[in-house]
């Protein structure tokens, strides 16, 4: 999961989107189809140059799982592995003739466990190559690569793409609903550097899209969310060089000062370079309450002592511990995923990679982003959240995650791309954490409780923290930019064929 909980070592902090996946509830997924009569599975898995899994396969019981241990109960009538674009194509013109509803699966990290379906998942994992263009200033990634063997293999060309922490995140996912990570103020969005995207459409065909080709879709592409106009089989990517020097910081302080640092954070935010990163942190493990402030610097230690300095006087003491460093790109991109000690094979999950060392786990999650500085009000209430969460749900892992945007996020207009949320100041992700199984009642109540609590100081939500629970959640993930995104829907998949309970509609509601 990334390094969540309280006893990490001096170097480490929890990264953009560190949490991996958090949501309850169930995942309804139906598709618009003409029914040929009953679905002949065997005759799909003979089509298939990948593989078909059955619920009669030995492998059935590891190939359903979802990265959240929330969504083990589901059950899908087959997984495809689909090892080309036209393995995809097969399975959409499958699931169409028998009226089989279909789910696209990348990473498995979808909040909402929209990456299962009862029908047909098409796994898209086995098209994971990553190669890095003439001139290294592009990068082509099949779209079942994962964050860590991404940024392994880059970082190993001298480049890098900005992205997330979450080390077993699919890049298809990140892609299509934005993508935040800690080079974002210096890079922009991992959608931001999307060059184009090879996709299957609703109606089977193979189709490329990106500058002067199917612009629309494109833009749609670009923090549209995944799963609502075609299945990605590649992306396109523009890749930057790495930078020359890079530090690390993280700050820890008492919880009695947790409002004064959040404060005093959110005010040094928007005098910062592009070049630097951070993020703060209300954390809570059981009885134990911390708050801490973290990032990454491209640039020297001794620059980045100086830009810490307008922080640490502004915060009301000193913080109890302190570390600030020098560290390469690699393993600077290792400690944010929680894999500090592994290698690049080992920072998987036992049944992704041989020797696979991550664990599964389970939680839920909430998301907003902050536009103006929280006032004396919502710097308490997000506190007494946190606080709380020791009388409401005791044992409970809860955490606010304040990500710093600005930058280069902020120089794009809200319209530029789907991505609508360019004017915030930072994102807010809550998160609950449990030991396995369904959401117990009480950290659901906490969630519910601690958002709501926040909910007059902050606007929106990220697409990619998708939340079964939200009422207005088209209108929270999209803005103004629904409505494009209703048409471009309307257009590449009329009758709805790919469906689920937060997808985009094909018309708005009036």
């Amino acid at each position: 999961m990334g390094a969540v909980g309280l006893g990490m070592g001096s170097a480490a902090f929890l990264g953009a989107a560190a949490a991996c996946g958090r949501v309850g509830g169930a995942p309804p997924s139906t598709s618009s189809a003409t029914t040929a009569g009953p679905a002949d599975w065997a005759d799909l898995g003979r089509k298939l140059t990948g593989t078909l899994v059955l619920p009669t396969d030995g492998r059935y019981a590891t190939a359903k799982l979802l990265f959240n241990e929330q969504f083990d109960d589901l059950a899908p009538s087959a997984i495809a592995y689909c090892a080309s674009p036209s393995d995809v194509q097969r399975c959409v013109g499958f699931a169409r003739a028998h009226g089989v509803p279909v789910a696209a699966r990348s990473g498995g990290h979808s909040y909402g466990g929209y990456s299962l379906t009862s029908g047909l998942v098409i796994d898209v994992t086995t098209m994971a190559s990553i190669t890095v263009g003439p001139g290294a200033t592009t990068a082509t990634v099949g779209s079942g690569a994962r964050l860590i063997d991404i940024y392994q293999a880059l970082g190993a060309a001298g480049v890098l793409l900005p992205g997330g922490s979450c080390p077993t995140v699919g890049i298809a996912g990140l892609t299509l609903g934005g993508g935040i990570g800690v080079f974002d103020r210096l890079y922009g969005l991992t959608c931001d550097n999307l060059r184009s995207v090879q996709l299957v459409l609703a109606d089977g065909s193979l189709v490329t899209a990106g500058a002067g080709a199917r612009e629309d879709l494109f833009w749609a592409c670009q923090g549209g969310g995944g799963g609502n106009f075609g299945i990605a089989t590649s992306f396109d990517f523009g890749v930057h060089p790495l930078p020359e020097d890079l530090a690390l910081f993280t700050l820890d302080w008492p919880w009695a000062a947790a409002e004064e640092v959040l404060g005093a954070w959110q005010g040094w935010v928007p005098t910062l370079p592009h070049a630097l990163w951070s993020n703060c942190q209300l954390l809570a493990s059981g009885p134990d309450l911390l708050v801490r402030v973290g990032g990454v610097y491209a640039g020297t230690t001794d620059a980045l002592d100086g830009l810490l300095g307008p922080l640490l006087a502004s915060s009301g003491g000193s913080p109890s511990s302190r570390f600030v460093g020098p560290e390469s790109y690699l393993r600077a991109m290792f400690i944010e995923a929680g894999c500090e000690d592994l290698t690049a094979s080992q920072c998987h999950l036992p049944t992704q990679t041989a020797d696979g060392s991550l664990s599964r786990s389970a939680y839920s999650a909430k998301s907003t982003f902050i536009v103006d500085p929280l006032p004396a009000g919502g710097l308490a209430a997000a506190a007494d959240a946190i606080a709380s969460s020791q009388q409401i749900a005791p044992g409970l892992g809860a955490a606010f995650l304040f990500d710093s945007y600005g930058g280069a996020i902020g120089n794009l207009a809200p319209a530029a791309t789907a991505f609508v949320h360019r004017n915030a100041l930072a994102g807010v992700q809550m998160t609950a954490t449990w030991g396995s199984g369904t959401e117990p009642a009480d950290a659901a109540s906490w969630l519910g409780s601690a958002a709501r609590d926040l909910a007059p100081y902050t606007t929106g939500a990220y697409q990619n923290y998708i939340d079964p629970t939200l009422a207005d959640w088209a209108r929270a993930y999209y803005g103004d930019n629904l409505p494009r995104l209703v048409r471009v829907k309307s257009s590449v998949d009329p009758d709805d064929f790919f469906h689920f309970a937060q997808s985009i509609p094909t018309t708005l509601a009036s």
